[in-house]
């Protein structure tokens, strides 16, 4: 991409354009969806396609659309529809028309003055009408929702679906907007370039389609198809948080996630949907404000947040506190609807004075405010006599007080029967637990309930670096996993600050966490159940009936990388998970990777995450050089640790194994050797069948895993440009050898390990046996009993 004074073009890439004549006098029908004007290889065609949702009577738009996954590229006029009698023309005065059934002309080209002499759809998606010498109109330049890879996107083009709208400026900035007016998303284009990739990440196959689509949900997204596959998969993503994208839930809407997918809900009792069977369409009020009957107040809204995006008008922006906030908006009238109170220690109050869209997350410190009517007391008629209020009166107040004792009689009566039938009690418990975890909220349970759930912390699943891991069963019959914290107890502000964190991740490569415990030195965390273990049970495990076969671990692999890359570079804050081994990588029921442990590591001093590293064998491997010398994690120690994973994906070897089949080497050392020689297959683990593994990918996985496990930080991939490696959008060159197989380093980060555990624990470190060429950090951990 670059910038110019006159234009900004995005040029996916250039291409050799083949063309099939359309002939004047053409015409396509309604009534006969299955005429088509195609490019010469069938790749695209030109049809009626019916609207959708579908109407009644049916409706039809004339769109391009592709062979593969992503349907429809261009529509004529945006999407206008004509009913059944309608046509599609090419008129030998050089122009298209869209004509309805009463053959009105619904739409244009506008070109019957240019001299057209002829039209095609050419292999790259692309309708032109030529004079047989130059391109005098073509859909390229009239982009509706999205472009396609030979597509030129210029400044002054817009991109629109409903009323998002997605446009260059001069300046370099890619821009997202809602009605025109509200700029919800501004990125530099040379920032988005790097976050795509370095080296033109659009150069593709050719049967592959690539598009940059502006979705109806006002999301911008690449997709990527395969001829004939009849799927697209998301490549990439403007917004990865999509309640931040405006009006999402429409007027007056509130969007929180359930299960990883946005939702939208209504403020309160207050409002209701305008059309409960599309949820997106918004809320409205079901009294006026106008029309109070009373005075008006205002609803508190905990955890949520009125998105409302620079630059702010002056009037509506204050730095005042929660309860004047509050106040503001109520004394305001009719220029205050709503008001948002952040709590980030700025004290900043906004207000809203038309537009109202939410956000709601537990991690969201802020309060929000919405202006409603008053809820009123029971009313009297004034036509009643005063006696006859007064009797009234009485009557109501003696069947309230009434009724509250009966409901107070039946809680105290529940309860104790509750407390004698302590099985159905505890399941009754956690069914109202459920209701707040079905909320996406995380559930706070008690010890003691925990302990029901788990039988007494009896079946054991598993031991790990922060604790045990024992299976428990809610009351619904929902499997968790409990994971006991052991060995240190967070602060309860610090636990529950990072609880709150935890929650606040939306992946479906992360475990979910269903609720926590805190309570006296207690510290908890329940999650959902993992059917089929820890990836380390299915590689490692004497005896395990499972053999992952390459498809599956090469699926593995890309899972995992996407929850890692979530964490660096999708969330709000970069969250380094600080443990990436086998045994932190779960498998669910379809063999799907989600990471778990997210966020432990902080919980913990670094001193103390040491000693426990270095005196797990199961964890020495994993840990970065860096962090034998300043103790200080990044994301680049994460994507070492997912390095070392990575090899042992394909080798079915522990990385720290030394044995004859490795020449008596660090698997490290002897992968790199075999790697530089071309013998691919030799690492592969021997108890996959050759014919079933794919060796391309294979060595796209041994490169990426020998550029993650470089010595210095900076020489590591990120975990995006990791992913871009695996999945061939990037290639590679052979990384050098790492710096730690010469002696030097070798005893420098045994200098520095010996002076992180001395004061710890009692370390002996022998000398090193082998030869230079063997070293590596992995030979640190045979170093230590």
């Amino acid at each position: 991409m670059m910038v110019e004074m006159e234009a900004l073009v995005i040029s996916l890439f250039l291409c050799i354009i083949s063309v099939a004549s359309i002939s004047p006098g053409s015409i396509l029908y309604a009534s006969e969806t299955s005429q088509t004007w195609s490019s010469p290889n069938n790749t695209f065609s030109l049809k009626f396609l019916q609207v959708q949702p579908p109407t009644s009577p049916p409706s039809f738009m004339v769109g391009i659309v592709h062979i593969g996954g992503v349907p429809i590229i261009w529509t004529v006029g945006g999407g206008v529809s004509v009913d059944s009698r309608g046509s599609f023309q090419f008129h030998s005065t050089g122009t298209l028309q869209l004509v309805n059934g009463f053959g009105a002309i619904v739409w244009n080209s506008g070109t019957s003055h240019l001299g057209v002499s002829s039209a095609f759809l050419d292999e790259q998606g692309n309708l032109v009408l030529s004079n047989g010498t130059n391109v005098l109109w073509s859909s390229f330049d009239h982009p509706t929702d999205t472009i396609v890879a030979a597509q030129n996107f210029r400044v002054g083009m817009v991109l629109r679906s409903g009323l998002y709208s997605f446009s260059l400026v001069s300046l370099g900035n890619m821009m997202l907007k809602w009605n025109d007016s509200v700029v919800y998303w501004n990125k530099g284009s040379d920032s988005i370039l790097n976050s795509l990739s370095n080296n033109n990440p659009y150069v593709v196959g050719s049967d592959e389609l690539r598009v940059l689509k502006l979705d109806n949900d006002g999301n911008l997204r690449i997709y990527s198809s395969f001829r004939g596959s009849g799927s697209a998969e998301i490549r990439w993503v403007a917004i990865i948080d999509q309640c931040e994208v405006f009006e999402y839930c429409g007027t007056n809407g509130i969007c929180r996630y359930k299960d990883s997918v946005p939702i939208c809900e209504c403020p309160s009792q207050d409002f209701e949907m305008i059309d409960p069977n599309n949820s997106r369409k918004g809320c409205r009020r079901r009294v006026k404000l106008e029309d109070c009957p009373g005075r008006m107040t205002v609803f508190q809204l905990d955890h949520v947040r009125f998105l409302s995006y620079p630059p702010l008008l002056y009037s509506e922006e204050f730095y005042i506190g929660i309860s004047a906030c509050r106040g503001n908006c109520l004394a305001a009238g009719d220029s205050c609807l709503a008001a948002t109170s952040l709590s980030d220690g700025t004290g900043q109050c906004y207000i809203k004075t038309d537009f109202i869209s939410g956000y709601w997350n537990p991690a969201i410190g802020s309060t929000s405010y919405i202006k409603v009517c008053e809820p009123q007391a029971l009313t009297i008629s004034p036509f009643q006599s005063r006696k006859g209020r007064y009797w009234r009166t009485h009557y109501w107040i003696v069947m309230v007080v009434f009724g509250t004792l009966v409901f107070i009689a039946l809680q105290g009566g529940l309860w104790l029967w509750c407390r004698r039938n302590s099985q159905r009690f505890g399941g009754l418990y956690s069914e109202y637990n459920l209701l707040e975890y079905a909320s996406n909220a995380p559930v706070q349970f008690s010890y003691k309930e925990l302990q029901h759930l788990t039988s007494g912390f009896k079946d054991k699943v598993g031991v790990g670096k922060f604790g045990s891991v024992y299976k428990g069963i809610l009351g619904n019959g929902t499997v968790v996993a409990v994971k006991k914290l052991e060995g240190f107890e967070p602060q309860e502000k610090q636990f529950r600050l990072e609880v709150a964190t935890i929650c606040s991740t939306h992946h479906m490569n992360l475990v979910r966490l269903v609720g926590f415990c805190c309570e006296g030195k207690h510290r908890l965390l329940v999650y959902e159940f993992m059917k089929n273990g820890t990836l380390d049970m299915c590689l490692f495990a004497a005896g395990s009936q499972t053999l992952l076969d390459w498809k599956c671990r090469f699926n593995i692999a890309l899972g995992s990388a996407k929850g890692i890359s979530y964490l660096h570079e999708e969330c709000r804050n970069c969250i380094i998970h600080g443990d990436i081994k086998p045994e932190n990588i779960l498998l669910d029921e379809n063999y799907k990777a989600k990471l778990s442990d997210i966020g432990l590591k902080r919980l913990m001093s670094p001193e103390d995450y040491m000693y426990k590293a270095m005196s797990n064998a199961k964890t020495k491997g994993y840990v970065a050089p860096e962090l034998l010398s300043n103790l200080s994690s990044t994301s680049k120690s994460d994507v070492y640790s997912y390095g070392m994973v990575l090899l042992e994906i394909v080798s079915g070897r522990r990385g720290f194994d030394v044995s004859e089949e490795t020449c008596n080497k660090e698997l490290l050392v002897w992968a790199y050797q075999e790697f530089e020689k071309g013998n691919i297959r030799g690492i592969v683990d021997k108890r996959l069948p050759e014919h079933e593994v794919n060796l391309e990918q294979v060595r796209r996985v041994i490169l990426t895993c020998l550029w993650c496990i470089q010595e210095h930080p900076e020489h590591r991939p990120t975990m995006g440009k990791v992913l871009q490696i695996l999945e061939g959008i990037t290639e590679a060159e052979m990384p050098p050898p790492p710096k730690s197989m010469n002696e030097e380093t070798f005893n420098a980060n045994m200098e520095s390990l010996r002076s992180i555990v001395k004061d710890i624990s009692t370390v002996t470190i022998s000398a090193p046996t082998c030869s230079s060429a063997s070293f590596s950090p992995l030979a640190l951990e045979k170093n230590i009993e």
